[in-house]
């Protein structure tokens, strides 16, 4: 089985491609420092392909307007795309209805919004929250939050020295007292493909519901929540070839029905009195004031530009850079790679014997290449694994093995000149 094949096959409209899918990026056709860029930073923020950026601007040049509340033309062309854009994140998820399919900022605000709506609302002293040890800092600080004031214990799950996720003691962790499980589906830092299906299956046996951070898992393949049967799934537009600023939460709508607002405003009431206010039905309810328009608008054109390319496309070209950079890498003297899980996606962390991640960075980019330093907002992660942080290599469907190639004579570089 290729890691991160999609669960659920997207239909491919046209043979895959690089170097024409290449042609859709303008960024990618520039020079940095001198060098043609190398960019093997999609993990923090995937590039954009032009109908995105044209979207972005067509918005604003042709029918930039207020959206819900007007009858005139723009605003009814605005209202229209935008709730195009949520029917298109309804089928790219495989949810029931579109009232399950929330607009927010990201995946940072859908992870906050539950524990703040949902753990605020049902959680009481001596319940148990259960996180893994490769959570990004947004599934683990929402969760320290709301389990501080609520009483409730957070628990860990571990993972081993490969950066597998350790099923048999998560199973332990299971109880009566369990009420939520948030965890990441793609690792960010490592790149493990956790085996999720599995873990909302034991959840929902002893009652709990389940949290997906899908950030890193969207871009690489195809997520069916009805599927997986997960409770809720956040996701960033950033990270799947849309804009900043936006994302999507999934709930399931019987969930979502029962969860106080997360903030109050506009949009999210359906009548106000100074005695009393009844909030808007779903998905509105919990979508205060005017949303990124714009951005809701693009993410659609992004969702449209996945599906044209297809995941099983994505997926194998991903594969393939992920077996041939593992190889090359391999073969470099003193590098070691953080995280060999037996299922990845297209993420490779590393360091260099003697060279610290900052130099590395910093070295790589005066020869035009992108990676990402640090501890990945994963410092507890870093803590397992008992370092201060990695350098990190994330392809995308438009990246190469030349680039690759490059990217290991940029390594080479470095250890001469650091001597």
């Amino acid at each position: 089985m290729i890691p991160g094949v999609s669960i659920r096959e997207v239909n491919i409209s046209k043979p895959f491609d690089v170097e024409a899918i290449r042609q859709d990026f303008p960024i990618l056709h520039q020079k940095v420092n001198g060098y043609p860029l190398v960019y093997f930073d999609n993990a923090a923020t995937s590039q954009k392909p032009n109908l995105v950026i044209d979207a972005i601007s067509n918005y604003y040049k042709l029918y930039n307007s207020n959206i819900h509340r007007g009858l005139h033309y723009m605003s009814e062309k605005a209202t229209e795309a935008y709730e195009a854009a949520r029917e298109k994140s309804r089928a790219f998820l495989n949810a029931s209805s579109t009232n399950e399919i929330n607009f927010t900022k990201g995946t940072t605000e859908g992870i906050n919004l539950v524990a703040s709506s949902y753990g605020r609302k049902f959680l009481q002293p001596g319940d148990e929250v259960i996180i893994s040890t490769m959570e990004h800092h947004s599934n683990i600080v929402p969760w320290q939050m709301v389990c501080d004031e609520r009483g409730a214990k957070l628990r860990i799950i571990p993972i081993d020295d490969d950066g597998n996720l350790l099923l048999d003691e998560y199973k332990k962790l299971l109880n009566d007292r369990t009420k939520i499980v948030s965890v990441v589906y793609v690792s960010n830092a490592l790149g493990t493909v956790n085996p999720v299906k599995d873990i909302i299956t034991l959840a929902h046996e002893v009652g709990a519901v389940v949290m997906l951070d899908g950030a890193q898992a969207t871009p690489h393949m195809a997520v069916d929540v009805q599927a997986l049967d997960c409770d809720f799934l956040a996701l960033s537009s950033h990270k799947i070839f849309g804009p900043t600023g936006m994302g999507i939460l999934y709930g399931k709508e019987r969930l979502l029905e029962q969860m106080n607002p997360y903030q109050g405003g506009g949009e999210m009431i359906k009548t106000v009195t100074f005695e009393k206010t009844t909030y808007n039905e779903l998905p509105y309810k919990f979508e205060a004031g005017t949303p990124d328009i714009s951005g809701g608008i693009a993410m659609g054109v992004a969702i449209d530009y996945i599906n044209s390319i297809g995941y099983q496309n994505i997926a194998k070209h991903e594969h393939d850079l992920l077996v041939y950079g593992t190889e090359v890498l391999s073969q470099i003297e003193g590098l070691r790679i953080i995280g060999q899980a037996k299922e990845k996606a297209s993420v490779i962390s590393f360091l260099v014997d003697g060279i610290h991640p900052y130099d590395m960075g910093v070295l790589l980019d005066k020869q035009g290449i992108a990676i990402r330093t640090g501890h990945h907002c994963c410092q507890p992660l870093m803590d397992r694994f008992a370092i201060p942080g990695t350098c990190r290599a994330s392809f995308a469907f438009y990246n190469t093995t030349a680039e690759i190639d490059k990217l290991v004579k940029g390594i080479e570089k470095v250890k001469t000149m650091l001597g």
